[in-house]
């Protein structure tokens, strides 16, 4: 979390220690030593899955690395600055190489070009050789995964400016500056970008749409609304990235709420309460969240209604879940990847990968499910 000057000294700590969640970081609460993680019982397993390749990026430090796919290829990233780009059948590595730098957040990719982030701000952007072209510097520290596409590299660094760059010059095209709450999390909100429209997830229970063209405000809704007598109660950042569906943008807040609004114009279709650090997925039926306390709820795509809840994995800290096949997957931070039933939040399946914390949400390409963990392991997962 990020501490606004008025207490500049605990801001200056957590900065150093790279918090990444309020309930790991936050000085003023002991919740994880009260509530321990919950066990994992046997069950008979209906789904079977296994490890179809895996590959090394090296460890993710105190930051928030996801992979992505651009093409028929996988894009992943260490702290150290590597970068690797794998074949997304085989796991076989393409090519290999150092940033220059250590960086701070995951792989932005689509067919033509890669976009990864350093320390002090600075933002490159590759080819699809591994060939660098160009190298920016951001205004502040960026720990959310870039957004390619529409020609654009886009980021939001955590003084809360988001900024769009030419993908081929690295020409900054705009740039928007958002107010910033007196305390937020140290968390990675992202970005989606769907047409001409980029999503932003922000600070203070936020969600915004701007125009690919210039920057200019499309719409502005609420995800959640800070509430509470301190600072730290008023805590409602948008978690995760925003997930575009068709006509529909889905989004999250910690200690706020969960709900679906219109792409075009942000119009609310339906919210519920609901509190979560690390995003959500949705599928052609549901909206999948898990919340900050390890439960994994699907709510109904169209109204809202709650349809199954699987709070088994409590205190766990889980990842983002995603819809895979007939089941819903989720990590957690002993680097177990969990199978849900999608229709009844029932346990179907479990691996295990290096057990190291899976933090990003798994990624789902072609017939596999992608996941990146906290030691530095790219695992996919094929369900047989």
């Amino acid at each position: 979390m990020r501490f606004s000057t008025k207490i500049v000294g605990i801001a200056a700590l957590l900065a150093m220690a790279g918090c990444s969640t309020i309930s790991k970081y936050n000085p003023f609460s002991s919740k994880e030593n009260k509530h321990p993680p919950a066990e994992l019982h046997e069950f008979k397993q209906t789904m079977a899955v296994k490890q179809a390749w895996s590959a090394s990026v090296g460890s993710a430090d105190i930051y928030v690395f996801a992979p992505a796919q651009g093409g028929d290829f996988i894009y992943a990233a260490g702290a150290d600055g590597t970068l690797v780009k794998l074949e997304t059948g085989s796991g076989r590595s393409v090519w290999r190489i150092n940033a220059g730098m250590p960086l701070t957040a995951g792989v932005g990719a689509n067919a033509d070009t890669i976009a990864v982030v350093g320390q002090k701000g600075f933002v490159m952007a590759f080819d699809k050789d591994g060939k660098q072209r160009w190298k920016v510097q951001a205004s502040s520290e960026v720990l959310s995964t870039p957004a390619v596409g529409q020609g654009l590299v886009i980021v939001r660094s955590v003084d809360n400016k988001i900024s769009a760059y030419d993908a081929e010059s690295g020409a900054r095209k705009w740039m928007v500056d958002r107010p910033l709450p007196a305390l937020t999390l140290r968390t990675v909100p992202g970005i989606a970008i769907a047409d001409q429209l980029v999503v932003v997830a922000l600070p203070g229970g936020r969600m915004a749409a701007m125009s690919t063209n210039n920057g200019g405000l499309r719409w502005e809704t609420a995800v959640g609304d800070p509430k509470g007598a301190t600072e730290l109660e008023r805590v409602a950042d948008v978690s995760g990235t925003p997930f575009v569906a068709g006509r529909e943008v889905c989004a999250v807040s910690y200690q706020g709420r969960v709900g679906c609004f219109d792409l075009v114009s942000g119009v609310v279709r339906w919210t519920k309460n609901f509190s979560s650090e690390v995003g959500i997925s949705v599928d052609e039926r549901f909206v999948f969240a898990a919340d900050d306390q390890g439960a994994v709820s699907a709510f109904s795509r169209g109204a809202g209604a709650s349809e199954w809840k699987n709070d088994k994995l409590a205190h766990r800290r889980l990842s983002a879940p995603i819809s895979f096949g007939r089941s819903v997957a989720v990590g957690d931070s002993f680097g177990y990847v969990h199978f849900l039933s999608r229709e009844d939040g029932s346990f179907i399946g479990r691996i295990s990968t290096d057990g190291s914390q899976i933090v990003s949400a798994p990624l789902v390409a072609g017939s596999d499910l992608i996941v990146q963990t906290k030691s530095g392991a790219v695992v996919a997962l094929a369900a047989e």
